[in-house]
């Protein structure tokens, strides 16, 4: 099906890149494997929130509190890196 939608120009330009990079001579198939990628993980993601949501209430609250410690344990020993590979 043909639909007429806007892009600005930088969208358009990288699209268009993207499909001569792969011997295309336009963008549809570009847009149509994005909105397919999109419609994919959208649905992954819902499922993904419905299957969390499914599980809210299933530590008791002691749980919680001691998994709570746990993770503020644990950040409490991260390092962060601060050297360069120059030093």
């Amino acid at each position: 099906m043909r639909t007429t939608i806007e892009l600005n120009e930088e969208h358009r330009a990288s699209l268009y890149a993207i499909a001569v990079h792969r011997g295309w001579r336009g963008y549809s198939r570009v847009v149509e494997e994005a909105i397919e990628f999109y419609l994919k993980h959208h649905a992954e993601a819902e499922e993904a929130c419905r299957a969390l949501l499914g599980r809210k209430g299933g530590w008791s609250a002691e749980e919680a509190r001691q998994t709570r410690a746990a993770i503020e344990e644990l950040r409490e020993q991260w390092t962060t890196e601060t050297t360069t590979a120059s030093s």
